[in-house]
């Protein structure tokens, strides 16, 4: 029977899946408010002073080199691309595809731990790996179906959805070294650190105008950032506490939970082939969490 300190936790994991989800729809809107790389600066700095306001600060002496050195590496990059090829996008509509190119990422991170960790997977990882993909295509294929229309809609905009499919083999590749390296240490508050300075840099560099920060351009990116690191904060307690089986389920349907709640936030009608792309990739991505699945002692030996 579950504990109520292991259904607490699991709610919590829960929770932050749902804040997640809103994560796309909301940096989207501060994009448009603040611009593609201040907004993103302004979000991850929120979100670096109410992580440490949940963790304090981060003893670097007791996390291990490899997972400080290439995790921070890979997360900052990854948040990087994700935020500005949100940002980057040319209209609403293709901000939240873009969103969905992003999450490939469950898929490539099985594969990549097939490579990297010795991951044992069952043949049922092929076809998963290839339902995401064809969701990602149907996605951005519009309401027609062909290759070249596919390839001219991408084309359109090919750094948007460049840095979204970058975004989703460094946050693979993220959570492979992650696995490998970190000896269950947490450095996320150090990383949104490293994130929010690498952002303020390049608004430094970039011809961004200054900031046009008011009441509700603050209360917005205050909410993102929260939206985030609370995120962050509460998935650590569901992965240690709670359910896994049913919290890595739910994961999965994260894309689907994010086009939904980016459509109501941004006020966007999004047609039946992005809904079908997005079932594909959110079934593809489970498919390949299942082929990974080890059986339960004594299943080999029933029936």
């Amino acid at each position: 029977m579950t504990s109520p300190n292991e259904r607490t936790a699991t709610l919590c994991g829960l929770g932050a899946i749902l804040l997640w989800s809103s994560a796309a729809g909301l940096i989207r809107s501060v994009a448009e408010a603040l611009g593609p790389v201040g907004g993103a600066a302004t979000i991850y700095t929120i979100g670096t002073v109410l992580l440490l306001m949940m963790f304090g600060r981060p003893r670097l002496r007791a996390l291990p080199r490899p997972y400080l050195i290439a995790g921070s590496a890979l997360f900052v990059a990854y948040e990087i691309c994700f935020s500005l090829s949100l940002g980057f996008a040319k209209d609403r509509a293709q901000a939240i595809e873009v969103g969905i190119v992003n999450y490939l990422w469950p898929c490539l991170t099985v594969v990549l731990a097939i490579a990297m960790n010795g991951q044992r997977a069952t043949w049922a990882i092929v076809p998963g790996t290839l339902l995401a993909l064809f969701g990602i295509f149907r996605v951005v294929s519009g309401e027609g179906f062909a290759l070249d229309s596919t390839l001219d809609h991408l084309a359109s905009n090919p750094v948007s959805y460049g840095l979204a499919a970058t975004g989703a083999l460094l946050w693979a590749l993220y959570c492979n070294v992650t696995r490998r390296f970190a000896d269950g240490k947490n450095a996320v508050t150090l990383f949104f650190a490293l994130t929010a300075l690498a952002l303020w840099l390049k608004y430094a560099m970039s011809h961004e105008p200054v900031l046009a920060l008011n009441s509700g351009n603050l209360l917005q990116a205050i909410a993102t950032g929260s939206a985030m690191a609370l995120g962050y904060g509460l998935w650590n307690v569901g992965i240690l506490r709670g359910n896994m089986t049913l919290l890595a389920t739910a994961s999965y349907f994260t894309p689907a939970l994010s086009s939904a709640f980016a459509a109501f936030w941004l006020g966007i009608h999004l047609t039946l082939p992005f809904w079908q792309g997005t079932l594909m990739v959110t079934g593809g991505s489970l498919l390949c969490w299942w082929a990974t699945r080890q059986p339960r002692k004594g299943s080999a030996q029933s029936g």
